[in-house]
C-alpha cells in the first residue's frame, strides 16, 4: 500500500513570514489544516494539525483502535513543494508492534481522492516508504 506521496501545489504557502514558523524552512501548517478539513468532510477524522521541527501531522485512530499519524511538510525548504506520510504508532516501548498499515487504509484512500480531485495540486507521486 502507498503511504507516501510528494506533490507540488501554491495553495498551502505560507502567509505568515519564517520567522513565525515553527521551525523556519519547514513548512505545512497551512496543508495540515486543509486536510484535516478535507478529510472531516469525507467521514475521515483526524486530530487538529499538530507542530513538529520537520513540519506538522494530524493524527487518526482506525476503527479497531490503532493509532497512524499523517505527516505533512515542505520540500526543499519550499512553500509549493510537498509531501505527506503514514507513519503507524506502536503501543510499546521499543517500537515493536507497530499498527498494520491496512488498517489507515480510509484515511490513505480519502488522502489520494482529496488530492487527485483538487485542481491546484500537481505533480502527485506516490510511493511505498517505510517512516
Amino acid at each position: 500500500m502507498d503511504t507516501y506521496v510528494e506533490f507540488d501545489s501554491e495553495l498551502f504557502r505560507p502567509y505568515l513570514p519564517d520567522e513565525s514558523q515553527v521551525s523556519p524552512g519547514h513548512y505545512g501548517a497551512e496543508l495540515a489544516f486543509w486536510l484535516s478539513r478535507k478529510l472531516a468532510q469525507r467521514g475521515v477524522i483526524t486530530s487538529y494539525p499538530q507542530r513538529e521541527d520537520w513540519g506538522w501531522f494530524i493524527d487518526y485512530r482506525s476503527q479497531d483502535g490503532h493509532a497512524y499519524r499523517l505527516c505533512c511538510a515542505s520540500r526543499e525548504s519550499s512553500g509549493d513543494k510537498w509531501h505527506c506520510h503514514v507513519d503507524r504508532k506502536t503501543k510499546s516501548l521499543f517500537g515493536r508492534s507497530k499498527a498494520p498499515i491496512e488498517g489507515a487504509a480510509p484515511l490513505i484512500r480519502a488522502l489520494y481522492d482529496v488530492l487527485m480531485e483538487e485542481q491546484g495540486i500537481r505533480n502527485v507521486s506516490w510511493d511505498v516508504q517505510e517512516r
